[in-house]
């Protein structure tokens, strides 16, 4: 056999150092261009500091990661189209500002100034006031949300609007598809909107009700499209969050239930069943949703909805004001203002974010949070610690068992410093808790379908109502207490005398928070 000349060996050793050279400068020249990038963009601290290590630290690898999940790239022409639409439904906004009223005030006049700072910020926002004479129903069945809904579709004249993030059949969700089926088959527009990965087993498969509702004649539209192709020019995790159901313009429901029965989704998971809780809205805070659905649906159809006349709630003449008799009864009996306040990563996406620590801040007695995700940044967790520290009751509700496992060491990274300075933690043994509420001092309430951590109020599509009133508020206290009944308050003896390899891994997921 051959040797190989000296000069050839000499020659490849050359290359392969020229090469090794090469990729090593183009490494480094894509870790500081990004870098630079990253510092450039001036978002939060922590999220910055966390991008940096990443790209730093990883090889190629980190900016692969970063390009694909580092920046809120909805697509050129949807951000466009998102702006475009907002501004075009403008007059809507304004129509509903002017819409007549019952008499009573947008703010109840025995709420505190802090409460009034608050709707001002929020209408700074959504360029809407709080709405007057609401009834409102705190459902807090699963079971019973997803069959008044039902209900209430088999009661709608003109158009059923549903927005979801998760779309499973099974259970108690084929009451809906039934009456969905039965409106459409009546004449009633019914309009479906899913989101494209929370709802792909609702869109792929082949027994899926999709099917059965296009048939019908309902309209099943999938929000933000995802595919290989799409996820080179926009990120696939901004995803449409909302749950929101609008019959007729004159009843709504949002919160934080999926199209789900809680019975049968994840039942194999380990966690238990998902524990939700809806409102029903009827009133002019239904038109306000309505609004948020019609922007939604002409962004993935370009078809542009009119607002309905608004009508009185079914079966019962109007009153002398254009108000039916029941919600006049409502509103008399403490019917409560709604603020609507959508939020996404393209209109004000810091709005949920910044009325939440508002509202932490504006407490003098006692503030209480349950969220199945809990990923403060440190704005968030400053402002729960100084109100312990002043003297307010501060007690946040989490789920003992999360489906998330990045998030669930993450929490428990964080709950040292909450437990020293005073705040009260619970840990919910009753399921998957996934109840996304605020409540402060007894007259102000945030619901909707918001997590506390950055991708919600950052990444995705949220909807929030902002509820002024003491009558909601104290409905909705009593939830949360029934929450605290089935938990085990955490302890920081406890948390102090976890082993180190948890420790290990609380701290290492707490690093990407800002990135959950």
């Amino acid at each position: 056999m051959t040797a190989t000349p000296a000069p050839i060996l000499a020659d490849l050793a050359r290359d392969a150092s020229w090469v090794t050279l090469l990729v090593f400068a183009l490494d480094w020249l894509i870790r500081i261009g990004l870098s630079v990038r990253v510092v450039m963009r001036r978002t939060g601290v922590g999220e910055a500091l966390s991008w940096l290590t990443i790209v730093l630290l990883l090889p190629f690898a980190g900016a692969v990661i970063y390009l694909v999940l580092g920046e809120n790239r909805l697509g050129t022409h949807r951000a466009r189209e998102t702006v475009r639409l907002h501004r075009a439904h403008a007059g809507s906004r304004s129509a509903l500002r002017r819409r007549p009223t019952t008499g009573s005030p947008a703010v109840p006049d025995d709420l505190p100034p802090d409460a009034r700072a608050i709707h001002r910020q929020a209408q700074h926002i959504t360029e809407l006031p709080a709405l007057p004479g609401n009834a409102l129903e705190l459902i807090s069945d699963s079971h019973e949300a997803l069959a008044r809904l039902a209900e209430d579709i088999d009661a709608a004249r003109e158009r059923c609007h549903l927005e979801f993030f998760i779309w499973s059949d099974g259970g108690a969700v084929d009451g809906v598809v039934e009456a969905l089926v039965r409106a459409a088959e009546r004449g009633v527009a019914c309009r479906v909107l899913v989101d494209a990965v929370g709802g792909k087993g609702f869109f792929r498969g082949g027994r899926s009700s999709r099917r059965r509702l296009r048939a019908a004649g309902v309209e099943v539209v999938a929000s933000l499209p995802a595919g290989l192709f799409r996820a080179v020019l926009r990120r696939l995790d901004l995803r449409n969050h909302r749950k929101l159901a609008v019959i007729d313009g004159r009843v709504a429901y949002t919160g934080s239930l999926n199209m789900i029965d809680p019975a049968t989704f994840k039942a194999d998971a380990g966690v238990g069943a998902w524990v939700d809780a809806m409102v029903r809205v009827e009133g002019s805070a239904a038109e306000a949703l309505d609004l948020t659905f019609r922007e939604d649906w002409q962004l993935e159809t370009d078809e542009d909805l009119p607002p309905l006349t608004r009508r009185p709630a079914r079966n019962a003449p109007p009153d002398d004001d254009g108000v039916a008799p029941e919600v006049a009864a409502a509103i008399s009996g403490g019917g409560g203002a709604v603020q609507v306040v959508p939020s996404g990563p393209i209109l004000h996406p810091e709005s949920i974010h910044r009325l939440l620590i508002a509202s932490i801040y504006a407490a003098r007695d006692n503030v209480t949070l349950t969220t199945p995700y809990f990923v403060p940044d440190e704005s968030l967790l400053i402002a729960l610690t100084s109100a312990a520290a002043r003297g307010v009751d501060t007690l946040v509700v989490l789920p003992e068992r999360s489906d998330s496992f990045l998030v669930r060491h993450a929490s428990s990274a964080y709950l040292g410093e909450l437990l020293a300075a005073g705040v009260k933690v619970a840990k919910f043994r009753g399921g998957l808790l996934h109840t996304k509420s605020v409540t402060v001092d007894g007259h102000l309430s945030l619901f909707g379908t918001v997590n506390l951590d950055m991708r919600s109020f950052y990444l995705n599509f949220e909807l929030t109502l902002l509820v002024y009133g003491r009558d909601f508020t104290r409905r909705l206290t009593s939830l949360q207490q029934s929450y605290v009944v089935q938990s085990n308050m955490a302890r920081l003896d406890d948390w102090r005398r976890r082993p180190f390899p948890t420790r290990l891994l609380d701290n290492t997921a707490r690093l990407l928070g800002p990135l959950l």
